[in-house]
């Protein structure tokens, strides 16, 4: 029987294009959590496979404004990572700002779909300020980010980059449903990801 997280902290979790779907780690790891008493929130963001920028950040900030000033954390994949790179480059002040961020399956500029989320804001210290820790995740061998999330953004919003061998885009075409490594670090409270 796998150990329950021992972090109690709120979670956030963004999805990317196509939505929650069953068979994804965003679905397996909300009951994961939730299994273990925590707070998890997995909001199904608008026109999943056409979205607008607009509806989707309006959907976030409703979200974050119903959770504690400090001490949540926010999971982010794909074009949900986008959002949230938007999200801290217009940032209100007065919404609350997550303990850490994982971004996750970051998508390069040739395989961004919605052209809303084009012209992704690399601003450090934007990232920086919208949280109080953020790592990103990335594999070589994601169809999405070829050349790799660190070439790509970690060196733009100088963050050190976790690279997960052939772990694809982390979705469930690349084995990613069940994801014992991101329960794991739900249940730390450290930054770092592996």
């Amino acid at each position: 029987m796998p150990r329950r997280p021992t972090r109690t902290a709120p979670t956030l979790i963004l999805h990317g294009l196509g939505g929650p779907g069953p068979e994804h780690w965003y679905s397996w790891l909300t009951g994961e959590l939730r299994a273990g008493g925590r707070d998890v929130r997995l909001p199904e963001l608008p026109g999943t496979q056409e979205p607008v920028l607009r509806q989707w950040l309006d959907v976030l900030r409703a979200e974050l404004s119903g959770l504690p000033e400090v001490g949540f954390d926010l999971l982010c994949h794909s074009a949900g990572s986008l959002l949230w790179l938007h999200h801290c480059a217009s940032r209100p002040a007065d919404l609350p700002r997550p303990a850490r961020v994982a971004l996750i399956g970051v998508p390069d500029a040739d395989h961004i779909d919605p052209p809303t989320f084009r012209h992704v804001p690399l601003d450090p210290d934007a990232v920086r300020t919208a949280a109080e820790g953020t790592v990103l995740v990335g594999s070589d061998d994601d169809p999405a980010c070829p050349a790799g999330a660190g070439a790509v953004y970690g060196g733009a919003l100088k963050m050190a980059t976790t690279v997960v061998p052939e772990g694809g885009h982390f979705d469930p075409a690349s084995g990613y449903g069940p994801w014992p490594a991101l329960l794991g670090w739900c249940g730390r409270d450290n930054l770092a990801f592996y």
